[in-house]
């Protein structure tokens, strides 16, 4: 992208074309992300083994750990890379994205090489039994080990590439993946096929995964001479001028993603302490609350190129009209979202069981859960836009308090006071809180910094 096309959508489109521009192929993007995501689940569960199926659960959060890595770089890249932007400033941000490029690089060999010298004590603690550890060390083998570069390369390159405005490359590269697993996880997993199960769809995450990576580094390549997305190692040299601003905006959403795991593993260790059907449903939940908050993500994602582009370059007017914009983007699709699960959460969560005792636990947990969706909605943007500002404090202790310190006594609390469906009201409560807490930063920014 030409200095004047940056320009044009950063500066002077029309703040809904703008968002748009920018929001539109990252929702796409995210929403294909959360097919693929499903895909794994869908197609082992189709061999009706259970477990095969658990391998999937049990690797899960080892794969999320990966994305934790890839923001580390990728939004705390972005941020960076969309801040030197708006001072025009386009060599500090080609070293910017070198330095995350290697840095996201290099920390997904170390993450890799450390998972394999220490699987057999992860995969236990994570919840492999005797049973199932040989199945789940084939499946993370493939998925963290060996394909665990290409999948924090893949997120990493495209939060990048989006930073500077090219929303349609980032989507492109990031749906190809994700529609490329689709197809090829029948291939592998199903028996008229190749028939490797569990080991065959992680090969297939794995294979996705490098295919979108690759897509990106033939897309940086080819518009080498247009693009200040550069990944030469020359310009780490100046490493140490840019490491902190990417740190500074990144390490609050890597910290997000990897307390998440924690916060997921401990509503899940209390739940199970009540019934099979109830560890069941919460399971269905879990993925029916995936479509709002994937929403919100893409959202957030497609504005923070321009609200940290704005904010550096003092055009704060712009900055907040895109902020309430995307807000509202954000929470219509929460409500609406908010409504249909009310209504209709029966006939929601009956699309993938057909038990009736857990089609009922599953029903009342959606409708505690979604009350926290208008809240997260808001929150989510508002997250991002501290990372856009590189206001780590804000950005962390907001981060912090939506994933990790709340949730765990909080389902202490809950579950003593009101048993089972208290635990399911705590995500509520910490996003009211999180919210509460991104309010008073952000008026407190305004009064202090005329923002």
């Amino acid at each position: 992208m030409s200095r004047a096309d940056r320009t044009e959508v950063f500066e002077h489109m029309p703040i809904p074309r703008a968002v748009g521009r920018q929001i539109i192929p990252a929702i796409a993007s995210q929403m294909i992300a959360l097919v693929y995501n499903l895909a794994d689940t869908y197609f082992v569960g189709m061999l009706d083994d259970p477990k095969e199926t658990a391998t999937i659960t049990v690797v899960y959060s080892s794969f999320v750990m990966l994305t934790a890595i890839s923001n580390l770089f990728g939004v705390g890249g972005a941020s960076a890379l969309s801040r030197a932007l708006g001072k025009k400033d386009t060599e500090a941000a080609k070293g910017i994205a070198a330095l995350s490029f290697w840095g996201g690089l290099g920390c997904a060999v170390l993450f890799s090489l450390l998972f394999l010298l220490f699987a057999r004590p992860i995969l236990m603690l994570c919840g492999a039994g005797p049973e199932i550890f040989d199945t789940a060390y084939r499946y993370a083998l493939w998925v963290v080990v060996i394909g665990g570069p290409g999948t924090i390369l893949n997120t990493l390159l495209s939060n990048l590439v989006r930073a500077e405005g090219k929303a349609a490359a980032a989507a492109a590269g990031v749906s190809m993946g994700g529609l490329l697993n689709i197809v090829l996880d029948p291939f592998f997993v199903l028996p008229r096929f190749l028939g490797l199960g569990a080991a065959g769809a992680g090969i297939a995450t794995a294979l996705s995964n490098l295919a979108a990576a690759l897509f990106f580094l033939a897309f940086i390549a080819w518009n080498r001479k247009k693009t200040v997305v550069n990944i030469s190692l020359s310009r780490l040299r100046c490493a140490d001028r840019y490491i902190r601003a990417i740190l500074v905006s990144g390490f609050p959403s890597a910290v997000q993603y990897a307390l998440t795991v924690v916060a997921i593993a401990a509503q899940s260790r209390f739940v199970s302490q009540y019934t099979t059907e109830a560890v069941a449903a919460l399971g269905i939940v879990k993925k029916l609350d995936q479509l709002p908050l994937y929403f919100s993500i893409g959202v957030s994602n497609g504005l923070l190129p321009l609200l940290a582009y704005n904010y550096s370059s003092g055009n704060q007017e712009r900055r907040r009209g895109i902020f309430r914009l995307g807000c509202a983007v954000s929470l219509g699709f929460s409500l609406l979202c908010l409504a249909v699960y009310e209504f209709f959460a029966p006939q929601l969560v009956s699309l993938f069981i057909s038990d009736s005792v857990t089609i009922g636990y599953g029903a009342g947990f959606l409708r505690c859960m979604v009350t926290a969706m208008p809240m997260m909605s808001v929150c989510y943007p508002m997250i991002i836009q501290f990372q856009a500002m590189g206001k780590f404090k804000a950005s962390m202790v907001c981060s912090v308090l939506r994933k990790g310190v709340l949730d765990i006594p909080l389902l202490f609390l809950m579950n003593g006071l009101f048993g089972l469906y208290g635990c399911m009201w705590v995500q509520p409560v910490v996003d009211t809180v999180s919210l509460a807490a991104a309010g008073g930063f952000y008026r407190r920014m305004r009064r202090t910094e005329g923002l």
